[in-house]
């Protein structure tokens, strides 16, 4: 078998709307397409024994053992290696169930397609599942426990920590979206200028002047003994010298513990002689440059957690330990608590497995045991020195418990450092009494809390902490999101996407959009290329500037990644047309369309999907719409139209030579179709088609008509407004046509525009293009016949996959199919290619230049204008 490609979906896509995180496999499984598994002798007992928990899968069938029974009747390999796939990260910790397996439109060969949790153990599972699959077949041995392992590991060097992890659920179930923006914890909740960050437990809320004092432990004990907050007795040292000076100022027992870390590093607690203070110094030094000497207060140990200045819950914290029996030995004791379900590897479970580290080895050695000790019935031994729960510890909830005074106290102290969320850790023997009366202590103010302890206590009530962070960054009546309009379709999408960014601009908002040709916020380029996939649109809605953004949203990166977003308040498609087919697994127009519904099966329900009601493809998407539904048409008496209108639907039409938007029946004319400069004084019949979807946007997110009449006669095409799309330069003799279409329905469209245009001869310059099937570059050939009196075929600037020569004689049969006597010139190189066209342009012609690299052909045309002009001058 081999693996073609392997692609990861983040966002809606093609295989699914509301399933974002799934892996793409392109698996061709080569001569097992003609042995399915009941042909493959004893596969059934090799994978059953090696996968029992696949009892549960109930696949087609639809109850448990129903893939088993499947495998037993006959099914092929790419459908087994699909559930192999979700079985091991479900045995790795990572639940999932999800998947579906599809012909790639070649023989033997599949979209393997199933869901993930992170994307590098999808990534690892899909090739561990061909592995493991090969090894079945082969009937040979397989060690499984090496790949989930590996998954284990993958799992929690990529996932969110469970405190950020937490506040992301929670911003999800409110419906709040986000994006991560490093390979660590720092997220974005909400888009562009409605964003809040979060960083583990720091939010963008919180006082950077606050997180310093907290993690300089010197300062945050200063403060609390000025506030009268009651701390241990301690002093701050650098030196051997200093820390006698200490010990002998304090007195046993005693804490060590460094100025400056987290997570319980280089602390080391109850230290009751001189030798072991020198080495609990040496191990805060490792951490930090000084050292905190304080007195050990006796107590347990608690952490209060204050959000947003209140209190919001408290656990009491116990370090990993072991209780004695008398029988078994300490490493027994150990495995017996490992076993807990409760427990897991890293952050996978409640609790964290116990491991035996140096640090555990020299506290068993400093009480004199060994591993093969055997503690007394009753004994407790505390294998860490802090309560830890990535260490082993566990926590109890007992927020209920907390005296109100300790409440105001840690409320307080919130304030005093300046912490909107700070963990506050307390010893005392009874959180339910005042801390004075208890003789308790502050021991330590912490940025950025860890909340495993209380989303998920081993003992007591749960609490959602994370929602009290989302209510703190988005309290009611604050928005998260800003407008966001999904352009998708064959033709027109750049210029739909340029000219509803224009009509916002005009409004004041503050606009980000991607198209083909670049990125732009606030009408700056700043990036450029074919920018209409996922990441472009992330770019657009993580500037904190954007405050409605304008996304072109094209197959390649659909197929590709999915959506960048994952709802949309307006969803557009233009047109659906063969292009493109044939290329990652897309062979039908059928399939291509499927591809661009996604956009508008992503609309929120309060939105509108704003659907093209002259084409079928497109009409039909209404099916899979459960927003409001808009319809445009170039023709007021299209049926679809008629019936939408009488059951009081939206629409915008094309009628006595006016942009009109429909409410009901009720027509409301924007303008005449002629003042628009878009459409060439009406003649570009395809434009009309693209300005209409536009006004329907602007009237769905409440512009006036005025304000829209005055946006659409103010937009004018040019390489600025509108680059490689309908760019008209009017040179002294003829005039030169600059446009992107790329396929055989835009130069359709581009055709009925020309022929009533002056200019002879209509001179048009094409190319074929590499990742096209070969009828498709045929068509453009017998196209670009009908539309043009002379023709030149140059190249793409990049080939993708064919040479030069397969692609130019693709277009030259099919020009030959129409008109053998058709002039035509060849030059491969389009700077060149139109060099020659305006060197060479006859009085009274026109040029039409179909171009690639839209940038490049505009500056040659450009240049020579400005040379027409300075001769002009010099005469």
């Amino acid at each position: 078998m081999e693996i073609r490609e392997i692609r990861a979906m983040r966002g809606p896509n093609y295989w699914s709307v509301n399933r974002h995180k799934l892996i793409v496999m392109v698996l061709d499984i080569e001569q097992l397409e003609q042995r399915p598994t009941n042909k493959i002798k004893g596969f059934l007992g090799r994978l059953k024994s090696m996968f029992p928990t696949m009892q549960t899968h109930r696949c087609s069938v639809g109850e448990a053992g129903g893939f088993f029974l499947r495998v037993n009747e006959g099914t092929w390999m790419g459908h087994v290696i699909e559930h192999i796939a979700l079985e091991i990260q479900t045995l790795a910790g990572m639940d999932c169930g999800f998947g579906r397996t599809r012909g790639y439109g070649e023989e033997g060969v599949y979209n393997v397609v199933f869901n993930y949790m992170e994307e590098r153990v999808g990534k690892y599972a899909a090739k561990a599942s061909v592995r493991i699959a090969e090894a079945l077949i082969n009937g040979t041995e397989y060690d499984m426990e090496k790949d989930i392992q590996e998954m284990r590991e993958l799992r929690e060097s990529d996932r969110l920590g469970p405190s950020t992890g937490s506040i992301i659920e929670e911003a999800e179930r409110r419906g709040i979206p986000w994006i991560r923006l490093n390979k660590y914890s720092l997220c974005q909740l909400g888009y562009g200028v409605n964003q809040k960050k979060v960083q583990a437990t720091v939010a963008s809320t919180t006082s950077n002047i606050g997180v310093e004092i907290a993690c300089d432990k010197e300062d945050t004990k200063y403060l609390l003994e000025e506030a009268e907050v009651p701390v241990p007795k301690g002093e701050i040292i650098r030196t051997e010298r200093g820390l006698k000076e200490a010990v002998a100022y304090v007195g046993y027992p005693l804490v060590v513990k460094p100025i400056s870390g987290n997570h319980g590093r280089g602390i080391t607690t109850n230290v009751l002689n001189w030798e072991d203070a020198l080495v609990a110094f040496q191990a805060a030094k490792e951490v930090s440059r000084s050292v905190i000497i304080e007195k050990y207060i006796v107590g347990d140990d608690y952490r209060l957690l204050v959000i947003d200045y209140k209190l919001v819950a408290a656990s009491k914290r116990t370090p990993a330990h072991v209780v004695g029996n008398g029988k078994s030995t300490i490493q027994e004791l150990i495995d017996k608590v490992n076993q807990d379900p409760k427990r897991g590897y890293g952050h996978e479970k409640v609790l964290t497995m116990i491991d035996v580290n140096e640090l555990t080895k020299s506290i068993l050695k400093e009480n004199k045991k060994t591993l093969k000790s055997i503690l007394k019935k009753g004994e407790v031994l505390n294998l860490k020195d802090t309560a830890n729960l990535s260490t082993g510890g566990t926590a109890e909830d007992v927020t209920d418990i907390v005296h109100p005074y300790n409440i105001f106290m840690a409320e307080r102290i919130a304030k005093i450092i300046d912490l909107d969320i700070c963990g506050i850790d307390i010893m005392t023997t009874d959180i339910g009494v005042p801390l004075p009366e208890s003789g308790g202590a502050v021991l330590e103010v912490n940025a950025g809390p860890g909340f495993r302890m209380h989303l998920a206590p081993a003992e007591g009530l749960p609490r959602n902490v994370a929602g009290h962070v989302v209510d703190m960054l988005y309290p009611p009546g604050v928005n998260s999101m800003i407008p966001i309009v999904a352009v998708a379709g064959t033709n027109g999408k750049t210029t739909t996407t340029r000219l509803i960014a224009h009509i916002a601009r005009m409004k004041g908002y503050k606009v980000g959009y991607t198209t083909t040709d670049g990125v732009y916020i606030q009408n700056r380029l700043m990036m450029t290329g074919d920018c209409t996939g996922p990441a472009s649109a992330e770019f657009v809605l993580k500037d904190p500037t954007v405050d409605f953004a304008v996304l072109e949203s094209a197959r390649g990166g659909l197929l590709r990644a999915g959506l960048g977003f994952k709802n949309c308040d307006i969803g557009i498609v233009t047109n659906v047309s063969a292009d493109h087919l044939g290329l990652k697994g897309i062979h039908s127009i059928e399939q291509l369309a499927r591809v661009k519904g996604v956009v508008p099966e992503t609309v929120f329900p309060e939105g509108y999907a704003i659907l093209n009601a002259d084409d079928d493809l497109v009409y039909e998407m209404r099916k899979g719409v459960k927003s409001n539904i808009a319809y445009f048409s170039l023709d007021e008496n299209n049926t679809r139209i008629v019936r939408h209108m009488k059951a009081n639907g939206l629409s915008a039409i094309h009628e006595n030579g006016y942009i009109t938007i429909c409410k009901g029946e009720w027509k409301m004319r924007v303008t005449k179709a002629i003042n628009v400069p878009l459409t060439f004084d009406g003649k570009a019949i395809f434009m009309i088609q693209n300005v209409l979807p536009a006004v329907l946007t602007a009237y769905i997110r409440g512009f006036s008509i005025e304000d829209i009449k005055v946006a659409i006669e103010s937009f004018i095409p040019s390489p600025a407004q509108t680059p490689g799309r309908l760019n008209m330069f009017r040179f002294k003799n003829f005039n030169v046509l600059l446009d992107y279409a790329h396929n055989p329905a835009g130069l359709r469209a581009l055709h009925q525009m020309i022929e009533k245009m002056e200019g002879k001869p209509k001179v048009g310059m094409i190319a074929g293009i590499g990742d096209r099937r070969p009828e498709d570059n045929h068509e453009i050939g017998q196209v670009a016949a009908e539309m043009f009196d002379e023709i030149i075929i140059r190249q793409d600037k990049h080939l993708r996959g064919k040479t030069e020569e397969e692609l130019i004689k693709m277009i030259h049969e099919g020009i030959k199919s129409v008109d053998p006597d058709k002039p035509v010139t060849i030059i491969p190189s389009e700077h060149e290619a139109i060099t020659h066209a305006i060197t060479n342009a006859k009085k009274g012609s026109m040029l039409i230049f179909c171009s690639d690299v839209i940038p490049d052909a505009l500056n040659l045309v450009m240049k020579f204008k400005e040379e027409e002009g300075k001769e002009l001058y010099d005469i």
